[in-house]
């Protein structure tokens, strides 16, 4: 695809930005803002990324990796401002989720150890785990705040801060969770995924190009699981004192 052709696609921008003005929707900043950032973010990416793949050096794959954990835990440590320590929360649980997908990846010789395969997976992983770990913040304090009552309940007849959590957890780890899980079942079905319909588009066998979708969805699936338990549980004693009492404060909006 050329510039020209980039160009003529704006068509697509084109026509939101019409109907928001007809229907006076008042969508046409926030769409042009949309487009401008992604124009230039991809287009920066690419090249940032054309250098990484022929330098094909370790130091440059880790700041790369570097940088999607960092942008990744700024954008969700927003919705977990009310738990102390959420940043290195974040940090942990991504770094964790890119040693465990990459180790098994690596290590057992499903992918070669080459930047053109550590980046793009790195990316959907990392970027996976920042919706999940937004997703399972913003139920895990609507939980506490709606079941704040319960939780001191169960504290005041002897409960440890595990038990007088237990259910909220359990329910914002299964709420974060289910979209991932629900969209496998009709994967094929209702939607093709983008990165095999990219491969298939790029000339590649589509078989091949389901297979490596498989294996993406798989990661996936992995990533949802262990990042919503991983991150309820390093930041659920947060929300309590050393003599086990419930700290209100901290889920003040």
């Amino acid at each position: 695809m050329s510039y020209f052709t980039l160009a003529i696609t704006l068509i697509f921008v084109v026509i939101p930005l019409i109907l928001s003005r007809t229907f006076r929707l008042g969508l046409e900043k926030d769409t042009m803002i949309a487009a401008i950032r992604s124009i230039i973010q991809l287009l920066a990416v690419g090249y940032v990324l054309q250098f990484v793949f022929d330098a094909e050096h370790i130091i440059y794959i880790l700041l790369m990796i570097a940088l999607m954990i960092g942008a990744a835990t700024h954008n969700a440590q927003r919705k977990g401002a009310s738990i102390r320590g959420i940043i290195w929360k974040l940090i942990a649980t991504f770094v964790f989720i890119e040693v465990l997908t990459q180790g098994i990846l690596l290590g057992l010789g499903i992918t070669p150890p080459t930047a053109q395969y550590i980046i793009p997976i790195s990316g959907m992983v990392i970027g996976n785990s920042m919706v999940l770990s937004i997703l399972f913040l913003n139920r895990f304090t609507a939980e506490m705040r709606n079941r704040q009552d319960e939780t001191e309940l169960i504290l005041s007849l002897g409960g440890t801060p595990k038990q007088a959590i237990h259910k909220q957890l359990k329910t914002s780890i299964k709420a974060s969770t289910i979209p991932t899980i629900e969209s496998q079942k009709t994967i094929g079905l209702v939607q093709l995924p983008g990165m095999m319909s990219g491969q298939i588009i790029a000339g590649a066998d589509p078989v091949q190009a389901v297979l490596f979708q498989l294996l993406i969805l798989f990661l996936l699936l992995t990533t949802a699981v262990v990042t919503s338990i991983m991150l309820g549980y390093l930041s659920y004693p947060t929300l309590f004192n050393d003599r086990m009492q419930f700290l209100e404060g901290h889920l003040e909006k």
